[in-house]
């Protein structure tokens, strides 16, 4: 299922017919849900997974991870999703304007921060943002803006810092921060823009350099919620009540997220 559903983020909406074909062939059972998650939560989640199933005997969650602009268009196209979980508030956001969401559903569950990081074998001196326009840094990797998250807020602090103009041409676009952190672990580039979580996962690979300062972005706030053409409504809120709960905020803190501050 996950192989299908990430087919959607590479079709258009001109697939519609075949949208509906996939909804019926592989609508979810009475008790399996799909959760659409953003790419960073990839290790969380499925942790988190395996948690909700082993509490709840039975039920089956299937997992999607691709950026949080990807997963809403899969969405709009008619995926048989059940939850989606967000690294922005601004694809929640759409998608409710949009009366995409079930209504009363939606929860802020985690936060995260904006790294700079590089690869751990490189030799580049790196010391902050300003040190990116340096000659020496001539590949540097952030999300593509307009549909990966991590991109959105990297784009807010290098304009804070003043290089964003300077740096343009030496940018490097992932189509989710994941693919942005192996650029860097793999020394494909000089330095990117990632979340904390990510730089956590691949602590061997990568090397934190600095941590973007409050107020040079907008904070970094998951949401989450139930997708309105879910199948299995009932399940779908179990999965978000459990997000929410002390063991899924546990789980969520194991791989370095702010749970606690934000869940509400």
């Amino acid at each position: 299922m996950e192989k299908l559903l990430k087919g959607f983020s590479l079709l258009g909406v001109s697939i519609c017919l075949i949208c509906v074909l996939f909804s019926w062939v592989f609508s979810a059972g009475p008790n399996e849900i799909t959760v659409s998650a953003a790419a960073s939560l990839k290790n969380a989640f499925e942790d988190m997974g395996k948690a909700f199933e082993s509490q709840n005997k039975g039920i089956k969650a299937y997992l999607n991870f691709a950026s949080s602009g990807d997963l809403k268009k899969q969405i709009e196209a008619g995926a048989p999703v059940d939850v989606f979980a967000s690294a922005a508030q601004r694809e929640m956001d759409d998608l409710e304007r949009k009366g995409g969401l079930v209504t009363g559903t939606r929860r802020d569950f985690a936060a995260n921060e904006m790294v700079l990081a590089r690869p751990s074998a490189s030799t580049v001196q790196l010391n902050s943002f300003n040190d990116l326009t340096r000659k020496e840094i001539k590949k540097i990797g952030i999300g593509n803006p307009p549909s990966v998250p991590a991109g959105m807020y990297a784009e807010q602090v290098l304009k804070h810092f003043g290089v964003w103009e300077t740096i343009k041409d030496k940018l490097i676009f992932g189509e989710s921060v994941r693919q942005v952190l192996d650029y860097v672990a793999r020394g494909e580039v000089d330095a990117g823009v990632v979340f904390s979580t990510d730089a956590l996962a691949r602590s061997k690979d990568v090397v934190v350099v600095m941590k973007a300062p409050e107020g040079s972005h907008v904070a970094v706030v998951y949401p989450m919620a139930v997708v309105k053409n879910t199948k299995n409504e009932k399940v779908a809120r179990g999965f978000v009540d459990f997000v929410m709960s002390d063991n899924g905020r546990r789980i969520l803190e194991k791989y370095g997220f702010k749970a606690s501050a934000v869940s509400k």
